[in-house]
């Protein structure tokens, strides 16, 4: 049937479907149960008011028949597909099938993690939007309010990296931007095999460029991240975009559809058939042939993404809209559907009106294309010409398609044809959820208490740190972020380099500390401690830049479900984020969960990535990471206890991935987070930096090292000769204990650094002084000695990744 665009949005017709007594809401008469409609006959009419319509869906004019292998080729089960046909009281059409497809798939339904999801912290009285909505937002002062969250882009960026690490960012950036805030910083957390391999390479290469583009080209500053490398990524490398916007709370809004007789519209780009059954590919695990699924990855215009951004925000502050909602996974399906879900309504959509960009694309793919640059809104049923006016302000279409209802039902049309009609709140209520197996693997729990064979040579410490720092989860990453714009929008304070990145809040005394945190290594060997360790540091990172932890966004990456020994990893992993969380006051404000991150190699290892937001009381007590005068004195906070098992000394210096991870202490790590805070907050540090991989002997040669822009450093002078007694040299430098930090002072303030720490019950221990710039690293131990210059140290470490990458 031809398009009309002419047509007034006034004259989108009104479905009216005669119900019979005591049958729910679109569940056809018996007559009609389980009789699939012959495609040839027309359409049965429904006499009464209104235009004249088809009793309920019908096929559309080329829809392949409901097959059992369609219905595979639709990633559901035998049992999902009962259930469908239950619900609707038939066989279901194409486009329906679709549908359930993708809000059923395990990227939209979350059916084998929402049990587990709801375990989480998720209140308090900084909380004004928990999960459930496209971000979660905390209360700031003087009217602020932050939204945040992070989410993955893996399969995709697996099949086209750059595609697909672009479009992560644009979808990250429109989950934010929806909410009524502005983005103000992103971040990533990035994994991927060997740089040794020549594919391996060329995924970075295009992930991080792709990143980097898009960010770069829209305006928002990147402050950060985390990179690592191990063999289990290199089949499916694992690629999480955060984004941070800022808004004033009463200028917050929702994707809950709401007043009969609203108006769709859809803002943005045009509907291409690129990204069909993204959400379905998302929740598949990868196989040789997942290279063919690269036009199904999505195309994006970050120029056009900047655009949609300005309109969105206008269209929020101009009070004309009551609702708006990101086109992401499975595109106009699930932001209309899971909109009127909110809501409690049901909407209309005719698909005749959705512009496209490709001629001939039928209902299904227009449901179904998740192409970017999109937005669905819900307009004020008489402020629908202004709506088209700002966005034509923006060189924006802004096109009515549909309208909210009051039965309940999801329906799709294309002109006068039903292609769609499903009770709504079935729609997303009724999808299965799992509660699979959960079983250790006995593999795990041997190699847990395994150590590494002996050595016919244990290289000396001075000689393994720089094997560490030339390692490349441990390397800096400059070659990274150097890629990236970390300065436009002209509010960075701290960027990348860093413990965590700060950003100023326009006309505001305070600011804000963001990071990314995660170590698969640990949660390998013991997925609890890992959870825990995971939101440990990241507290540890914002605590070290001066801030008060404020909550968290997660992203979950795991292999399938399916599998014991993976639902045991996330089970386990979940339950340490949440007492994690507990006891630091930071709760889940939602994120994203991405499993069946497998392929023909295997599982990922598992990898839960925690992002969080801090409050900096004062913007201009930021503290920086590195060594800022000679003459200070240098402490460390903590204790040092002999914990190698997992470390990255093991895995970089003797092979081993393997060994108990270091236990976390909460009441340790909220000790060492009051302390930190309330230092930086009455202006006690020059620099602070928290000992996480590599451990101290890392850790101080970081501080020494400076800043990645910097022209050199300062060298240090440590006498660990009282510190650590008992333990050897190796797990002295080495161990990877948690709870600790480096700081350096002003020589005057050594003596209240010191009388903080003892009021707060935090260990501290004066171990040196800041030496010259461009001196060396001196660390004195009991029976040996390190030294290094500090010109030598920057040399290995800001080499690493570029020489490797072939730069």
């Amino acid at each position: 049937m031809a398009r009309d665009p002419d047509r007034s949005v006034h004259a989108l017709p009104r479905v009216v479907v005669r119900r019979g007594r005591g049958r729910e809401p679109g569940r056809p008469p018996p007559t009609q149960r389980n009789c699939p409609r012959d495609p040839g006959r027309a359409p049965r009419r429904v006499r009464g008011q209104g235009i004249g319509r088809v009793r309920g869906p019908s096929p559309f004019p080329g829809d392949p028949p409901i097959t059992p292998l369609l219905v595979r080729e639709h990633n559901l089960s035998d049992a999902e597909y009962d259930r469908i046909t239950d619900l609707l009281g038939r066989t279901p059409t194409f486009a329906e099938l679709g549908v359930f497809s993708a809000l059923w798939s395990e990227h939209c339904s979350y059916k084998h993690s929402r049990p587990i999801l709801k375990t989480f912290p998720t209140s308090g009285p900084q909380v004004v939007q928990g999960p459930g909505e496209n971000a979660g937002v905390l209360r700031l002062p003087e009217g602020w309010a932050v939204a945040f969250k992070i989410e993955s882009h893996n399969h995709p960026s697996a099949v086209e990296p750059y595609q697909g690490a672009a479009t992560g960012a644009g979808g990250i950036l429109r989950d934010v931007f929806t909410m009524g805030a502005r983005p103000v910083a992103l971040l990533n957390s990035l994994r991927f095999g060997s740089l040794d391999d020549a594919r391996h390479r060329y995924l970075c290469a295009g992930v991080v460029k792709g990143v980097g583009d898009y960010g770069n080209c829209v305006g928002v500053p990147t402050l950060g991240g985390e990179v690592d490398f191990g063999p289990s990524y290199g089949g499916n490398p694992l690629v999480n975009a955060m984004c941070v916007g800022l808004l004033r709370e009463q200028d917050l809004i929702t994707a809950a559809a709401h007043g009969v007789g609203n108006v769709l519209l859809v803002v943005g780009s045009r509907t291409g058939r690129d990204g069909i059954h993204g959400a379905s590919f998302a929740s598949e695990e990868l196989t040789r042939e997942s290279e063919q699924r690269r036009p199904q990855v999505q195309v994006g215009d970050p120029f056009t993404e900047k655009l949609l951004l300005e309109a969105s925000l206008e269209l929020i502050a101009s009070g004309h809209i009551v609702a708006i909602q990101d086109m992401g996974a499975a595109g106009l399906t699930s932001s209309s559907a899971e909109m009127a879900a909110k809501g409690g309504v049901g909407v209309e959509i005719d698909l005749a009106r959705v512009p496209t960009r490709e001629p001939g694309m039928t209902p299904y793919e227009i449901l179904l294309s998740e192409s970017q640059e999109r937005m669905l809104v819900v307009a004020k049923a008489d402020r629908v010409a202004q709506v088209e006016a700002i966005a034509a302000k923006w060189e924006l279409s802004a096109t009515p398609i549909g309208r909210v209802t009051d039965d309940g039902m999801y329906r799709a049309t294309w002109g006068e044809h039903v292609v769609v009609e499903i009770p709504g709140r079935r729609l997303i209520d009724d999808c299965p959820v799992y509660q699979p197996e959960a079983q250790e693997d006995p593999a795990i729990a041997e190699l847990r208490r395994a150590t590494p064979h002996p050595a016919s040579r244990i290289p000396p410490p001075a000689e393994a740190l720089l094997t560490l720092l030339d390692h490349p989860p441990i390397a800096s990453q400059r070659w990274v972020y150097e890629q990236y714009d970390s300065t436009v929008q002209a509010s960075t304070v701290l960027g990348p380099g860093g413990d965590a990145g700060v950003v100023r809040v326009r006309d505001a005394a305070f600011g804000l500390a963001v990071t990314v945190d995660g170590n698969s290594r640990y949660v390998r060997l013991d997925p609890y401690e890992g959870g825990k360790a995971a939101v440990a540091e990241a507290a540890r990172n914002v605590a070290c830049s001066g801030a008060r932890p404020l909550g968290i966004t997660d992203c979950l990456n795991f292999g399938s479900p399916e599998r014991p020994a993976v639902f045991h990893q996330f089970k386990e992993s979940c339950r340490g984020i949440a007492d994690a969380c507990r006891a630091l006051d930071t709760p889940v404000t939602g994120g994203n969960v991405s499993f069946y991150n497998e392929s023909p190699t295997g599982a990922v290892d598992p990898t839960p990535v925690v992002g969080m937001v801090g409050l900096l009381s004062r913007v201009e007590r930021a503290v920086p990471s590195h060594a800022r005068a000679r003459g200070d004195a240098i402490f460390v906070l903590g204790e040092t206890r002999a914990e190698l098992g997992a470390s990255q000394l093991w895995e970089a210096v003797y092979g081993f991935a393997g060994g108990t991870p270091p236990r976390v202490d909460l009441v340790r790590e909220r000790r060492l987070v009051d302390y930190l805070v309330a230092g930086a907050e009455r202006g006690l540090f020059h620099s602070a930096h928290d000992c996480s991989q590599g451990g101290l002997g890392v850790a101080l040669a970081e501080v020494a090292m400076g800043g990645p822009y910097e022209q050199t450093g300062f060298g240090l002078d440590v006498d660990l000769t009282a510190y650590g007694v008992g333990l050897t040299a190796e797990a002295l430098l080495f161990s990877e204990s948690h709870g600790r930090a480096v700081v350096t002072c002003a020589p005057e303030r050594a003596t209240a650094v010191a009388a903080l720490a003892q009021e707060l019950g935090v260990p501290a221990q004066a171990i040196g002084t800041v030496d010259e710039r461009g001196g060396a690293l001196r660390m004195r131990l009991r029976d040996t000695a390190v030294e290094h210059p500090v010109d030598r140290l920057r040399q290995v470490h800001f080499t690493a990744l570029p020489r490797r990458m072939g730069d």
